[in-house]
C-alpha cells in the first residue's frame, strides 16, 4: 500500500493510468476507449472479416488488445468460444493434475495451468475494462514472437506433466498406507 501510494504521488504515468481506470468516464481516445468502441461495435455476430476500423486507431491492436479487434470484426460469438477454449485447457489441466501422485508434478502443473488461464484473463479483462492496461499478450493469439515462444514451451512442459503415466491412483495409494 505504501509503495503504491508512493508511486501515486511522484509519478505521472503511474497516476494517469490509475485515474484512467477509476475514472467512471471512458476517454474515447485511449486504448480503453478504442476497446469498448470495437467491442460495442461488434455486437453479436460482428461486423465481418475485414470490416473493422479499430484495428487502424488502436495502437498495439495486434498484441495487447488482439480480443477488442476479434469481438468487433467476428462479434461477441468468437470471443465466447476463445474464453472457452482457454477455460478448457485450464480446467483439464487442472482435473488432470488433481490425480497426478507426484508433488512435484502437480505443483509445477498446476503453476503452468494457472499461468495460462490468468494471463489470458488479464488480457480479456483489460480489453473489457474490468482491469486496468497491463500490456500483456493472450496466449497463442497476440502478436510477438517472445510471447508465442514462452506460452509454446508453457504449454509443452503442461502437456508433459498431464501425460498418462502408468501409477496407481492416488486413492489406492491411500488406502496401502492405511494399512
Amino acid at each position: 500500500m505504501f509503495g503504491g501510494t508512493l508511486a501515486y504521488q511522484h509519478s505521472e504515468h503511474f497516476a494517469r493510468r490509475i485515474d484512467g481506470f477509476l475514472s467512471a468516464d471512458v476517454d474515447p481516445t485511449t486504448q480503453l476507449g478504442y476497446a469498448a468502441n470495437a467491442i460495442q461495435e461488434g455486437g453479436f455476430f460482428g461486423v465481418g472479416v475485414g470490416g473493422g476500423t479499430v484495428k487502424w486507431s488502436l495502437p498495439d491492436a495486434h498484441t495487447d488488445f488482439i480480443i477488442a479487434v476479434a469481438a468487433e470484426e467476428y462479434g461477441l460469438v468468437l470471443v465466447l468460444v476463445v474464453i472457452l477454449l482457454f477455460m478448457t485447457v485450464t480446467v483439464r489441466s487442472m482435473y488432470r493434475l488433481i490425480r497426478e501422485r507426484d508433488p512435484f508434478t502437480r505443483l509445477a502443473g498446476t503453476g503452468l495451468a494457472a499461468l495460462f488461464g490468468l494471463q489470458a484473463l488479464i488480457n480479456l479483462g483489460v480489453a473489457a475494462q474490468l482491469l486496468p492496461a497491463k500490456g500483456m499478450t493472450l496466449p497463442f493469439v497476440s502478436y510477438g514472437g517472445s510471447s508465442l515462444i514462452a506460452a509454446g514451451i508453457s504449454l509443452g512442459m503442461l502437456l508433459a506433466f498431464t501425460r498418462s503415466r502408468a501409477q496407481g491412483e492416488l486413492s489406492d495409494i491411500i488406502r496401502r498406507g492405511n494399512r
